[in-house]
C-alpha cells in the first residue's frame, strides 16, 4: 500500500501499482472526467501513470495553470502531428512551450507560408477529434535511435545520441504518430481545447548555433476555451495598436538607431512626458522625506567587488580602463594590472559612499536618500526593445538606511506611497509578491530568515495579500515584486523593494548606536517606477498615447477657421500659457477638419477652435480626444483658461 496526502490534509492509502486515474476515480467520477494530469511531490506526471511511492498528490485539471500549460504542450505535437500529414518529408526538431503558446520547428526545403494555417488547423481539428490515446513508452537509446533514423528523423536521432548516458528514452505515441519527449502529457488528444491558433512564422538554427542548418519556427497560442483565445487575440490587436514604438513616431515622442544601440533620442514632446512625470516623483518624495542625490557614472571596480556586483553582473558592466593618455599621441598599452572603471549598472554602492561620508548615528536613521539615476547594463543587441529593453536608463532610485526595528515601518510607508503613486497614474492593480532567497547567495540562513520575516510582517501590517515566489530573491536579499495590470489586461512588473542585510556590511556601513557602539544599517533598495524609460513605454501603451492632460506634451492646440482670426487664435493661445498651459497655435491655410484629424492622430488632447463668431463674443469651442467628432463645447475664454488649467494640475497638487 501507498499513503498519499491530498491538498486539504487528508491522508488516504491506495494498493500499489494505482495509477492517477485510479485515485481520481475514487474520489469522483466528475473529478477523474476533469482530470488531465497528477502532481506528486512537486513532480507532474501522466494521469495513467503507476505512481511508484507515497508523497503529497494534487490531480491537475483545466483549471490550473499546470493544466493550461500541458495543453499547449499537447498542441505542438498536434501541430507537429498534422504538419507531417499535410507535408510529407517534413522532420520534426524541437517543440516546447511559451508564454501564452507554443511553437514547432521543422525541417523543410520549401518552407511554409502563413497560407497554410488554415488547411494546419483544420488538420489539427481533425486529430483532436480522433481522441488518439497519448502513451508514453521508454526505450533503449540504441533501439530509439534506430526507429528515428529509420523514419528519416535525423535531428530527433542526433537529439537522443546527445542525451546523457544514464537518461531515461521516453517516447510518446499518439495514433500512429510518435515523437521523443519527457511529458508529461493529457491522457487524449481528445482532452484539447479547440480554442487554439496559428500566428506566425520565423525562421531559427537548429540548436541556437549558425552553422547548423536553418530551421522553420511556427509559433502557436492556446486556451482553455474559446472565449479565452478571443479575448487573448483581441489584446494582441490592441497592443499592437498601442505599441509604443509605433506611437512615438506618431507623437514625435523620441527614435532610436544603430550608432546608438539601446540607447534613446528624447525628442521635444517625448521628453516633456519624461519631464512632468519625474516632477511628480520628485514631489511625492519630498512629500515623504527623501532627500535627493546625484552620483558619478564611473566608479573604480573595487567598489563592484566589495558590494558583490562584480562576480554577479560583470557580463552585464561596461568597463573602461583608467589609463593616463601617453603624451607622445601613441595609444596607451593596457595590461591585466590596469586599473578599471565601469560605468555603472546601479545606484547602490555610490549611495553607501555618501552614507559613510560623515558619522552617523542612530537619532539620523532612517535616511531615505534618492537619485534619478542613469546607468548603463550592457543588454544583448537581439534582446533592446523600444523602450522597453535598453541599454541607458534611468531609475527612480532610492536607499533607505534605517535600523532592523524600522524595517517594518518603513515598507509599510514605501508600499503606501507606491500605491498612491501607482493610482495617480490609473495603474490601480497591484499584485504583490515575496520573492525569497535564491540559491546562490550572501548571507546566513539567520540574516535571510530575519529579512524574509520583516518583509511578510510588513506586507501583514499594511493588509496587503500577497503571493510568494520562492527562490526569486536577490542575492543579497528577499524583495518585493509589483505586478500592475494596464488597460488590456496585460500584466507588467513594475517597481523595486529589497532588504538588505549583505551590501552595508560589505562596503563597512556603520552608525552610532544609543549604545555607543557602531552598529549596520540595514539598507532598503526601492524604486517606485524603476527605469524611467520602461514605465514611460508602459505609460504610453496603457493609455494608447491618449495622456491624461498633466502628461501631455502639448495640452492645448488653437487654431483658427479662417485666417482673419489668426490674431484671435494668438491671443487666446498667450490667454491659456499665461493659466499655466503648454499650448501651441496652427495657423496654417488648411481646412479646418483636415487640421482637427491631424492633432487628433498627434493626440492632442484638447484642439481650441476659434472662428468670427468665437472673436466677437470672446469664445472658444473645445473638442475632446475621444469625445466624437460633433462633441465640443463653448466657453468664455477666461472658463476655458480655468476649467484646463484644474483639468491640467497633477494629481499631487490638486485641492483635497
Amino acid at each position: 500500500m501507498i499513503k498519499l496526502k491530498f491538498p486539504d490534509g487528508q491522508m488516504r492509502e491506495f494498493p500499489d501499482g494505482v495509477s492517477g486515474l485510479d485515485v481520481a476515480k475514487d474520489i469522483s467520477p466528475s473529478l477523474a472526467k476533469a482530470a488531465l494530469a497528477i502532481e506528486i511531490d512537486g513532480e507532474l506526471l501522466d494521469l495513467t501513470r503507476e505512481i511508484e511511492q507515497g508523497g503529497s498528490l494534487r490531480i491537475i485539471t483545466i483549471r490550473d495553470e499546470e493544466g493550461l500549460e500541458l495543453i499547449r504542450h499537447d498542441c505542438a505535437h498536434v501541430l507537429a502531428e498534422a504538419v507531417q500529414e499535410l507535408f510529407p518529408g517534413t522532420q520534426v526538431t524541437i517543440g516546447p512551450i511559451i508564454r501564452d503558446g507554443f511553437y514547432y520547428d521543422f525541417a523543410r526545403e520549401e518552407g511554409f507560408s502563413s497560407d497554410d494555417f488554415a488547411a494546419i488547423e483544420k488538420k489539427m481539428a481533425q486529430i483532436i477529434d480522433r481522441n488518439d490515446a497519448i502513451v508514453r513508452e521508454v526505450w533503449n537509446r540504441d533501439d530509439a535511435i534506430k526507429l528515428f533514423k529509420e523514419m528519416g528523423e535525423t535531428f530527433k536521432a542526433e537529439l537522443i545520441a546527445d542525451l546523457p548516458e544514464d537518461e531515461e528514452i521516453t517516447l510518446y505515441r499518439q495514433g500512429q504518430w510518435v515523437d521523443l519527449c519527457k511529458g508529461p502529457h493529457l491522457p487524449s488528444t481528445g482532452k484539447i481545447p479547440k480554442a487554439f491558433k496559428l500566428q506566425k512564422l520565423a525562421g531559427a538554427y537548429w540548436r541556437g548555433n549558425s552553422n547548423n542548418p536553418m530551421l522553420h519556427r511556427m509559433y502557436g497560442t492556446a486556451w482553455r476555451n474559446p472565449k479565452e483565445l478571443r479575448l487573448h487575440l483581441h489584446q494582441l490587436e490592441e497592443a499592437e495598436k498601442r505599441d509604443h514604438r509605433k506611437l512615438g513616431r506618431e507623437m514625435d515622442l523620441f527614435h532610436t538607431q544603430d550608432e546608438a544601440q539601446g540607447s534613446i533620442f528624447w525628442h521635444a514632446n517625448g521628453y516633456q512626458i519624461w519631464l512632468a512625470v519625474e516632477a511628480y516623483i520628485r514631489r511625492m518624495q519630498v512629500k515623504d522625506g527623501y532627500v535627493e542625490v546625484k552620483t558619478p557614472q564611473l566608479l573604480d571596480k573595487k567598489f563592484w567587488e566589495l558590494s558583490g556586483h562584480w562576480d554577479k553582473f560583470r557580463e552585464a558592466m561596461f568597463v573602461v580602463p583608467d589609463v593616463i593618455p601617453s603624451t607622445d599621441e601613441t595609444e596607451a598599452i593596457i595590461t591585466g594590472d590596469t586599473p578599471l572603471m565601469a560605468i555603472k549598472p546601479m545606484n547602490c554602492p555610490a549611495h553607501v559612499q555618501i552614507f559613510k561620508h560623515g558619522q552617523k548615528s542612530y537619532r539620523d536613521l532612517p535616511i531615505r536618500m534618492a537619485e534619478f539615476g542613469c546607468c548603463h547594463r550592457n543588454e544583448p543587441h537581439g534582446a533592446l526593445h523600444g523602450l522597453m529593453r535598453v541599454r541607458q536608463f534611468t531609475q527612480d532610485d532610492a536607499h533607505i538606511f534605517c535600523t532592523e526595528e524600522q524595517i517594518v515601518d518603513e515598507t509599510v510607508r514605501f508600499l503606501k506611497l507606491f500605491s498612491d503613486v501607482y493610482t495617480d497614474f490609473g495603474l490601480e492593480k497591484i499584485r504583490y509578491v515575496l520573492a525569497t532567497r535564491p540559491e546562490v547567495r550572501s548571507g546566513s540562513d539567520e540574516v535571510w530568515d530575519r529579512a524574509e520575516t520583516a518583509l511578510a510582517e510588513a506586507l501583514d501590517a499594511a493588509g496587503l495579500e500577497y503571493d510568494m515566489a520562492p527562490g526569486e530573491g536577490a542575492f543579497y536579499g528577499p524583495k518585493l515584486e509589483f505586478h500592475l495590470t494596464d488597460a488590456i489586461g496585460r500584466s507588467w512588473q513594475c517597481g523595486a523593494y529589497q532588504l538588505d542585510y549583505v551590501v552595508p556590511a560589505r562596503l563597512d556601513a556603520t552608525y552610532i548606536g544609543a549604545d555607543g557602539d557602531k552598529h549596520r544599517p540595514v539598507m532598503l533598495h526601492r524604486a517606485i517606477l524603476g527605469s524611467m524609460e520602461r514605465f514611460l513605454g508602459i505609460l504610453i501603451e496603457h493609455y494608447a498615447g491618449n495622456m491624461p492632460l498633466w502628461l501631455a506634451p502639448v495640452q492645448v492646440v488653437v487654431t483658427p477657421i479662417t485666417s482673419d482670426v489668426d490674431d484671435y487664435a494668438i491671443e487666446v493661445a498667450k490667454q491659456l500659457e499665461k493659466a499655466g498651459l503648454r499650448v501651441e497655435t496652427d495657423l496654417r491655410n488648411e481646412k479646418i477638419n483636415y487640421k482637427i484629424r491631424e492633432h487628433s492622430v498627434s493626440k492632442i488632447p484638447v484642439i481650441a477652435v476659434v472662428g468670427r463668431r468665437e472673436a466677437e463674443e470672446e469664445s472658444v469651442a473645445l473638442r475632446f480626444l475621444g469625445a466624437g467628432a460633433k462633441h465640443q463645447v463653448m466657453m468664455d475664454v477666461k472658463s476655458a483658461c480655468e476649467k484646463l488649467s484644474e483639468d491640467a494640475t497633477p494629481p499631487d497638487l490638486k485641492a483635497g
